[in-house]
């Protein structure tokens, strides 16, 4: 499933885990080019906060009830941020 970046990074400030990311595949040191404003490598991806809250509700409900609740379903439908764009 193709994601799609949000329009232009911009002003947007970096998306941690893609900096993370980015961090990890340069030696573990934060590229040069990644400062307070999103690269195209660690702009935002759009994601409907819909799904975001669905994922984050079943993995609490996981949780406390300790029982499955289709969170490791929910969490891979969302975009992986800490993937080589």
């Amino acid at each position: 499933m193709a994601h799609q970046k949000a329009a232009g990074p911009d002003g947007q400030q970096p998306e941690a885990l893609a900096t993370f990311a980015a961090s990890a595949r340069n030696d573990a040191r934060k590229p040069e080019d990644i400062g307070l404003t999103a690269t195209p490598e660690t702009a935002p991806l759009a994601t409907p906060s819909q799904k975001k809250a669905e994922a984050a509700t079943k993995v609490l409900r996981e949780g406390v009830l300790e029982r499955d609740q289709g969170a490791d379903e929910a969490v891979d439908a969302l975009p992986d941020r800490t993937r080589d764009r």
